[in-house]
């Protein structure tokens, strides 16, 4: 079994990212588990030439070394297809042709109102292919958060598992993925706190075993938003590793002392984990950073 951490190429890790890094590590070596990287390189249009190559020399810059080869999702898009041919001869899925604006322009809530469920469309041509909504409570308790649970419309709501443009969905590729990894735990940020039921769906239909959930806290900055590179969040420095790395566990709740702050990162990280408790992880949705 295993814990992962999986970036997305779209530029340099920043201080979020390193906290979901260390946070995933620390975990993952604490269950007796391995801990894998996955590069999450499926939406070409946001990626950056270069970005997989740098985050994993930043992972080592801070001491953060992966257990076996790392893994890259362009390399699984047979494997993805077929799970979604599986969904289609099983009646689970249906094409939509809707558009953003048209969604926007009929939900109240934000989430898809099933437009297209009984319409029958060709799955030929520029559609989105949606999972049909299951009939389970989504709602779960979070290793971190405690008792999750969310608007009804959310677990009513069929998500796309392939989009529009013919990219595969976030939502399908992260399940099929730590299914055949073996992941049974996931650490991430809140930000993807409301994804967890649609993959508690997926996991369903796929008939697999639901991992364990640790939702992390996200740093956000004085304006209220999270650190991310959308918001163009700073690259960390590697040649500030250790500076950083204590930034990051005094964030989750692992302080290190004063006189090992200035330490190499395999030393902090040896003693972060020697003395890792879970549960001075903050249990909190976002927590504000000042660099």
């Amino acid at each position: 079994m295993a814990g992962r951490f999986a970036p997305s190429p779209s530029g340099p890790l920043h201080f979020g990212s390193l906290i979901a890094a260390v946070g995933s590590y620390l975990i993952a070596k604490s269950r007796h588990t391995q801990w894998q990287v996955r590069i999450e390189d499926i939406d070409p249009p946001r990626e950056v030439e270069g970005a997989s190559d740098l985050i994993l020399r930043q992972l080592e810059a801070f001491g953060l070394y992966w257990d076996g080869q790392v893994t890259y999702q362009s390399q699984h898009l047979d494997r993805y297809s077929e799970i979604i041919e599986q969904l289609k001869s099983q009646g689970l899925v249906y094409a939509c042709n809707c558009t953003r604006k048209k969604i926007k322009s009929i939900s109240k809530t934000g989430y898809y109102p099933n437009i297209c469920a009984t319409k029958q469309l060709s799955f030929n041509g520029e559609v989105a292919i949606r999972l049909r909504h299951g009939q389970g409570d989504y709602s779960f308790v979070d290793q971190i958060q405690g008792s999750c649970q969310f608007d009804n419309s959310l677990y009513a709501e069929d998500f796309a598992v392939r989009r529009k443009d013919g990219l595969v969905a976030y939502q399908l590729a992260v399940v099929v993925d730590d299914i055949e990894q073996g992941i049974d735990h996931v650490v991430r940020g809140c930000d993807l706190l409301d994804s967890t039921p649609r993959q508690l769906r997926l996991y369903e239909v796929l008939k697999a075993k639901v991992p364990d959930w640790y939702h992390l806290p996200l740093a956000i900055n004085p304006d209220g938003n999270k650190l991310s590179k959308q918001n163009h969040a700073p690259a960390i420095d590697s040649q500030q590793a250790s500076r950083y790395l204590c930034c990051a566990l005094e964030f989750l709740g692992q302080p290190i002392p004063s006189e090992l702050q200035h330490e190499d990162s395999d030393v902090i990280l040896d003693y972060a984990l020697s003395h890792f408790q879970l549960p001075q992880i903050p249990a909190r949705q976002q927590i504000l950073y000042l660099d």
